[in-house]
């Protein structure tokens, strides 16, 4: 029997937002569709049965599954199946954990699972913001102890104005990407591109958001009240209460003692380590407790002392200022062979950024349920674990890297030229090489440092930073450039990335139950002040983009053809391309619109590639000169190429300007002549002259020479002789680029 489903809908951004619940994934916690016009996409939240004991943390995954069926497609790899999951859909992961997360009570130990598919996408509505709210309406109508429901929305502008929820379309035509969650009173997740916005109308976006989020949050609301489950209980994870404050007696002091002490990391994680195993060997025994249970006290003893320090004292964990940025260095040119390096160091974070150019057929092609089919700057984040000091296995990009790479690549998307100011590919690869706090906003600073090396001419630099918050109550501190402590024990961790004209890249996430608008127009402001200071820092060692291409970078110069002759650029099979490649050692790509990107690293190598090119889909034009080849002869001539694949007829009586008895006795195959095109017919017949070129008559000249020739040979008479124009008697090798004379 089929089972009733649930529906609710609502209007918003002038478009039908539908929720349905109770036909698909019974078994599951809970399970919804969500749907705006033919973009749908199913949400699944499900809860273990039994806590993970072991655990120190709440086991949360949230997964997004991209099904190219959604969009009419079958995957592009071998196997013809979904394999790795595409960036887009890590990122769209990501953004759904995000907001999800903070609502979640503190001492959950079940393990909690939230998978979502793509069953249609409409190439007219972008699916992550549905995912958001779908994965939120699974959770909100499921026996899963939750504290939601939270709205998510993405905020456009164009002209000025604020839209909600944009198409694709309209995302092109906006100069903000702004993708916000939020609960009833407060914000909980942004992540944002933007080209150049004020932090003033950043606020007014954030604001404008919140309140488009309300009727999703309300709709929730009506479908738990039709549909939802009560919430299931969960063994609360026990505190042993004596034995926290046995350890904080005896740890206190010394947690004090070294925060005091000149903060070098590794340093104070040893000190932290001596401390944490003579607790376990002092309290196991008396106290039956396992090493999680006392790790679990210290650090919930260290976190109380470091956000006191910073909410009374003002001081932080290294000692520095709330608003005060650590030491920076930076470094250009690190290496010799690549095309742009940039090397920025801020306290212990250190990110290495490296460039690399290439020509518009190296763009990155993209196989998702997203309109864009291909990218052509790429930015890549590199964590490896000696950057922490640690060891682990290399398994490829995480989650976090591919996140982090992609917040650092929409930093800088506003400042990238256009591909008809730049016609080139790039990709830059950021390498953390130590990492203490913020190594995404390094990569940001590190890649500027990098563009500009290389000599790619970006409209403004931008610099990034990251902001944290410690808030108890009424009281709060915002933090400038936070070590990964005070990421860790804090409240927020809020990046922001821009030029000295405003905001490029916006990503904020909370541990709290989500923050005001003005708390955020602080931390804005903040950020503000603390990037001009951090890219006058980078400024000092490379003030602009360097005027010319490194050496190695290759050059890419750009010829337009008819698209009539593209084919004859590029030859049966690629023949003919492939040939042009291999003899100037050059790079070719031809575009649909006829635009021809020819990349080398030397310009003789270029002048040749173009010339080829040129010649090519040149055409003849009457009165011009070529120098070619004679491909056959007859009794009444020479046929002559003059361009590939195009030749002409040289007639006897326009060989020579004497009388000519026999072609062999002026020119054989395989002769190089030099001609002048004198006339084209109806039907494409060139006729050339090389009497013409030796005489230095005109194509009008010459065509009067030729008709005179024509009748004299009709009327059996001698060929008559025109007068010698002023130039006459300038020899062929003269003319002919030093060719000699047949």
């Amino acid at each position: 029997m089929k089972p009733e489903s649930v529906v609710v809908e609502t209007t918003i951004g002038g478009k039908r937002f539908r929720i349905e619940t109770g036909k698909l994934a019974g078994q599951a916690g809970g399970a919804v569709t969500v749907r705006v016009g033919d973009t749908m996409v199913f949400a699944a939240a499900t809860m273990s049965d039994e806590p993970k004991e072991s655990y120190d943390f709440f086991p949360l995954t949230v997964d997004y599954e991209e099904r190219m069926y959604a969009g009419g497609r079958i995957p592009g790899s071998f196997f013809r199946r979904e394999g790795r999951p595409s960036d887009e859909a890590i990122l769209t992961a990501r953004l759904t954990d995000r907001p999800l997360r903070p609502l979640f009570p503190k001492d959950l130990r079940n393990e909690v699972q939230v998978i979502l598919y793509s069953l249609s996408v409409d190439s007219e509505n972008p699916i992550d913001i549905l995912a958001v709210n779908a994965a939120s309406a699974a959770l909100a109508i499921s026996d899963i102890p939750w504290g939601g429901p939270i709205g998510a929305v993405r905020i456009g502008r164009i002209n000025g104005e604020f839209i909600v929820n944009p198409t694709f379309a309209e995302i092109e035509n906006s100069d903000l990407d702004l993708r916000m969650a939020g609960t009833r009173d407060a914000i909980l997740m942004v992540e944002c591109g933007a080209s150049e916005v004020s932090e003033e109308e950043m606020i007014a976006a954030l604001t404008f958001g919140h309140q488009a989020l309300q009727p999703i949050i309300d709709l929730q609301e009506e479908l738990v009240a039709k549909a939802g489950k009560p919430k299931a209980s969960y063994p609360v994870l026990q505190v042993n209460e004596a034995l926290i404050a046995a350890i904080r007696e005896e740890a206190s002091p010394v947690i004090l003692e070294i925060l005091q002490r000149p903060y070098v990391k590794s340093e104070r994680n040893a000190a932290f380590r001596q401390l944490e195993l003579s607790l376990i060997e002092k309290f196991s025994p008396a106290f039956s407790a396992t090493d999680l249970e006392i790790r679990f006290a210290l650090e919930n003893c260290y976190k109380e002392i470091v956000r006191r320090r910073i909410l009374e004292e003002g001081l932080r964990a290294d000692g520095r200022r709330l608003d005060e940025i650590r030491p920076i260095w930076c470094e250009v040119d690190v290496s010799p062979r690549a095309h742009g390096s940039g090397l920025f160091t801020r306290g212990e974070t250190q990110v290495l950024t490296l460039a690399t150019l290439g020509t518009p057929r190296e763009a990155q092609e993209i196989d998702s349920l997203t309109p864009a089919e291909s990218k052509r700057y790429m930015h890549h984040y590199n964590f490896p674990p000696f950057s922490t000091g640690e060891v682990k296995a290399l398994r490829g990009a995480s989650r976090r890297e591919i996140g982090h790479g992609a917040l650092a690549e929409r930093a800088l998307v506003p400042v990238i030229p256009p591909e008809s100011k730049f016609p080139y590919t790039l990709r830059l690869v950021s390498e953390v090489l130590s990492s203490n706090g913020s190594s995404s906003m390094a990569s940001v600073c590190g890649s500027t440092l990098a563009l500009m090396d290389t000599g790619v001419p970006i409209s403004a630099p931008v610099a990034g930073v990251a902001m944290g918050l410690v808030k108890e109550g009424d009281r709060y501190a915002i933090l400038t450039d936070i070590l990964g402590i005070e990421d860790h024990f804090g409240d927020m961790d809020f990046k922001v990335a821009g030029t000295p004209k405003g905001i490029t890249a916006l990503q904020m996430d909370i541990k709290i139950k989500g923050i005001s608008s003005e708390l955020m127009l602080e931390a804005l402001l903040k950020a503000k002040s603390a990037r001009a200071f951090i890219l006058d820092k980078m400024l000092e060692v490379i003030p602009a983009p360097r005027p010319d291409l490194k050496p190695h970078a290759p050059r890419i110069t750009v010829v337009q053809i008819p698209v009539d002759k593209i084919g004859a650029v590029i030859g049966p099979g690629g023949k003919t391309i492939r040939s042009i490649q291999e003899e100037t050692n050059t790079k070719i790509d031809i575009g649909e619109d006829g635009s021809v990107f020819i990349a080398a690293t030397n310009g003789e190598s270029a002048r040749i590639a173009i010339e080829r090119v040129e010649n090519l889909v040149e055409s003849p034009v009457i009165g011009r000169i070529y120098t070619g080849r004679v491909t056959r002869v007859a009794d009444f001539g020479a046929f002559v190429e003059i361009l590939p694949n195009v030749d002409g007829l040289v007639h006897i009586s326009q060989l020579d300007s004497a009388r000519v008895n026999k072609v062999e006795d002026v020119v054989r195959v395989g002769d190089e002549i030099t001609v002048m095109v004198t006339d084209i017919d109806s039907q494409g017949k060139i006729r050339l002259s090389r009497a013409a070129v030796l005489e230095g008559w005109s194509a009008e000249e010459a065509q009067l020479r030729d008709q005179r020739s024509s009748t004299s040979r009709q009327t059996g008479g001698s060929r008559p002789q025109p007068a010698r124009p002023q130039s006459s008697g300038k020899k062929e090798e003269k003319r002919s680029g030093g060719h000699p004379r047949r």
